[in-house]
């Protein structure tokens, strides 16, 4: 992967979870940038995560009504685009009211992190700590257990 965008709803504030997403982001080989947007209301919010997302680029929407995907399962897919020459991934991640229809349809996949309702700061740590632990388990590193 030549390039990795999470686009997120909100400013992550410095803490324990900003300090979690900065040591993944250290470990992880492949080059991940943070796009945060911030908006007065939900519609302005929605747009704006829209106005980040590229139409070459093979986009993940983050949604508890998408797929739920094993670690290495997510691995595979990963693997997969870039044997397929997708070089450009992005992931869109709403705020407190998660994503609108207009840009779940934007996405290639729609992918969960369990049924339940997660904060959506707390979503970046852990999309973060799975592309890290993706990243392991393509090179064959024992980080990933099963």
């Amino acid at each position: 992967m030549r390039r990795i965008d999470i686009i997120a709803a909100g400013k992550m504030r410095a803490g324990p979870l900003s300090d979690l997403w900065d040591e993944y982001r250290k470990r992880v080989k492949w080059p991940v940038t943070l796009i945060e947007v911030e908006g007065r209301n939900a519609a302005e919010e929605q747009r704006k995560l829209g106005e980040k997302i590229e139409s070459s680029a093979f986009l993940f929407a983050l949604d508890e009504k998408g797929k739920s995907l094993r670690s290495a399962d997510f691995a595979s897919k990963l693997e997969k685009l870039a044997v397929e020459g997708q070089s450009h991934i992005q992931f869109v991640i709403g705020g407190a009211d998660g994503l609108d229809e207009s840009l779940r349809k934007k996405a290639r996949f729609l992918l969960s992190f369990g049924s339940q309702t997660w904060p959506h700061m707390l979503v970046r740590v852990m999309l973060m700590e799975q592309l890290y632990r993706a990243r392991q388990i393509i090179d064959g590193h024992p980080y990933h257990r099963e």
